[in-house]
């Protein structure tokens, strides 16, 4: 019964993070700061921490996978460890992947004083909507996680 209470323990904790920075924290930062450059500086901050939490989560998760409790089926488990699996994809892809370029992209705006030229801007804008759309797809395997572990209780 621990292992089954630990797991939803640490996946809450997990997808509430992922919550809360991308559809709150990270929002706020725009809306209230009157300089995008420091709230995306403060945003890229957070999820960067998030995506530390992301791989520790996901990786205690898997391992707590690997103890069958009385309660969950080896189908079920199978479906646990693929959802963890694809979020974890999905930072490594997305923080991993995609981030460093949007970063390079911030940094040689800062070499011509800030601005971005309008086919930087253009290419930041596609790299950031395809980030926003793995980071939604990853919240979304989220609600499924829980949902699942929840089903264990």
């Amino acid at each position: 019964m621990l292992v089954v209470r630990l797991r939803l323990l640490i996946a809450t904790l997990w997808v509430g993070s992922l919550w809360t920075v991308g559809y709150l924290v990270a929002p706020a930062l725009f809306a209230t700061l009157p300089d995008r450059a420091l709230a995306g500086t403060i945003a890229g901050s957070l999820f960067r921490i998030e995506a530390w939490l992301t791989i520790a989560c996901g990786v205690a998760l898997i391992l707590l996978f690997s103890y069958r409790t009385y309660d969950d089926a080896a189908p079920l488990r199978k479906t646990l460890l693929k959802l963890t699996l694809a979020m974890l994809i999905c930072t490594l892809v997305g923080y991993f992947g995609i981030q460093p370029f949007m970063a390079s992209l911030r940094e040689a705006s800062a070499a011509t004083g800030g601005v971005m030229s309008d086919g930087a801007r253009t290419q930041f804008g596609i790299l950031h909507g395809v980030a926003s759309g793995i980071f939604l797809i990853q919240s979304l395997l989220g609600v499924g996680l829980i949902l699942r572990l929840r089903s264990l209780r």
